[in-house]
Parts: C-alpha cells; structure tokens; sequence
C-alpha cells in the first residue's frame, strides 16, 4: 500500500451580518482559505503538544491582497476574543464573533482571521471593503470543517 499527499479537505466557511444603525443590510456566507499555519496547529494538537494552539481570537484587518496559503498575518488587524464555539454536528466546530458599532471604527475591513492563543493565523478571507463607523456593528459564524 502507498499513501499519497492529497489536498486537505480541512475547509471554513465565512458567515457575516452587517448592521447599521441596528437595521440588518447584508448577509454574505462564503467559503475561506485555511493557511498552512492551521496545518502546523492541528499536528501538535494531535500530538499532544496543545498548549495555546486552539483558536481564540478574530481579527479584523486592511489587507488586499488574495488569501494565500502562506498567509501568517492580517494588515494593521484589530483583534479581540471570539464570543464562543459550538459543534453543531459531526467534524464541525463553529466560532460566533461580534464587532460592536464601538470597536475599529475608522477602519476600512477588507480581510477577517481566525487566530490562535499562540497568534497563530489559522484562517484568512478576504472581501469587499466594509467602512467601520459607529453606527456600523457586525456578527458572524466561522465554521471549521474536518
């Protein structure tokens, strides 16, 4: 028997509702880009080496340039802790996340991240520009899919 290297069906899917003045006006769900840094996380998770390698943060950056697998950081990123995670059903863990109309207001936020205790990014999506003010508020899901 022969074991081949074949892509990794490790995939995430981007869940985001936009606000403004409290007033739902778009909700998009596309697919991201896990990085290699995922890879390196999940293979020490597995072998025992767990400390900090869970994901714990999102971060909210102003990168443009295509997601890569290479990717180890978002662009002038605001970061915070996620609100929590789920699994809502078998191989899926599901991160909830919140950007109140308070935080990175000023910012235009072209790129999210999910990222590591460690601050290793474990995932990158990058979209269409949204021009954080105040009056601007943002949740979403991020699920991981093993």
């Amino acid at each position: 028997m022969q074991f081949t290297d074949r892509p990794s069906e490790l995939k995430g899917v981007f869940e985001i509702q936009i606000y403004r003045a409290g007033r739902l006006v778009d909700a998009i769900r596309e697919d991201n880009l896990i990085v290699n840094g995922a890879k390196s996380q999940l293979a020490r998770l597995v072998g025992g080496d767990g400390a900090l390698r869970h994901i714990q943060k999102i971060g909210f950056g102003t990168g443009t340039a295509a997601a890569n697998p290479n990717d180890t950081a978002l662009t002038s990123a605001y970061i915070k802790n996620l609100s929590g995670h789920s699994y809502p059903t078998t191989g899926r863990v599901q991160f909830s996340w919140a950007l109140s109309n308070a935080e990175a207001n000023g910012k235009s936020i072209t790129e999210f991240g999910l990222i590591c205790a460690d601050n290793t990014l474990f995932s990158r999506k990058v979209r269409a520009p949204i021009s954080k003010d105040d009056d601007i508020s943002l949740t979403g899901t991020w699920t991981i899919i093993f």
